[in-house]
């Protein structure tokens, strides 16, 4: 692949990104939660251990700071995985789509650049926006409460690799599904379809004791397996947060494996379609 011709995808992604308003939307929320935590939301330290809470001139208490301060990142996690998530998939749901278009994808396929390389470019230069505005939002919160409670836990970094990683995986359904239909409706509809399937399919001590029989059992331990396990990278990554016990492993590589199939089959759809 052609460093230049790479770069020169990246910066189209994100030229078109700005231009859609997507990396200015995600960037303006993120900087209204940290403009929140900063100046918003006062922490007054007592005796070391402590904290005075106001919100909004509003005294609201007093709580342990470690505990305050692995709350408010279990928040922002959470934020990251559900609205963040959402808002991600959606506004970049209609870049694939975008270079799919008559006169557009001509004009690409007569450069010399191959199919593949076009996708992956736009398939990392999508990915590099929403890094670009998870690294800036995690950072900033860790950099304001690490500063106000001099606490630096670093289980709360986690939030910014793991997010990353899961948006990928959610990426690559989002680009198979706009090379098969040219769809933005159906790019935000699956994904978050997997968002809301993660959670439930993720209860399985519970589903296997509701399930009368052994073929259901079976079909809802394939889809278990099979499916991104988006609930579990959460759950791991809010108890490092919090200093629990926590495993990574088996959630990462078999969300990696539905990716890089997703991902595969975008490009093998792509390879043969005929514009």
């Amino acid at each position: 692949m052609n460093p230049t011709a790479t770069a020169a995808l990246l910066r189209d992604t994100f030229r078109e990104a700005m231009a859609r308003k997507i990396f200015w939307g995600l960037f303006g929320l993120s900087t209204l939660l940290i403009l929140f935590f900063l100046f918003v939301l006062k922490i007054d330290i007592v005796e070391g251990a402590t904290a005075t809470i106001s919100l909004f001139g509003k005294t609201g208490g007093t709580a342990d700071v470690d505990r305050l301060v692995r709350g408010v990142y279990g928040f922002v996690a959470v934020f990251l995985y559900t609205w963040g998530m959402f808002l991600a998939v959606f506004a970049s749901a209609g870049l694939t789509p975008a270079i799919l278009e008559p006169g557009r994808i001509e004009l690409l396929l007569s450069k010399p650049v191959g199919r593949t390389h076009i996708l992956l470019g736009r398939y990392a230069g999508n990915v590099l926006v929403v890094t670009a505005n998870t690294v800036f939002l995690v950072l900033g919160v860790w950099i304001i409460f690490g500063l106000k409670t001099h606490l630096w836990p670093p289980g709360f970094l986690l939030t910014i690799p793991i997010t990353i990683f899961v948006f990928a995986v959610l990426l690559a359904v989002v680009v198979l599904v706009g090379v098969l239909w040219e769809s933005t409706a159906l790019s935000v509809m699956i994904p978050v379809a997997l968002m809301i399937l993660s959670p439930i399919l993720a209860q399985e001590r519970i589903m296997m004791k509701l399930l009368s029989s052994e073929w259901s059992r079976r079909l809802w331990r394939a889809l278990y397996f099979a499916l991104p396990k988006i609930f579990d990278l959460g759950t791991s990554t809010l108890n490092a947060i919090r200093d629990r016990s926590y495993s990574f492993f088996d959630p990462l590589w078999t969300s990696a494996l539905f990716g890089a199939v997703m991902l595969a089959a975008a490009l093998a759809v792509f390879l043969k379609r005929d514009y």
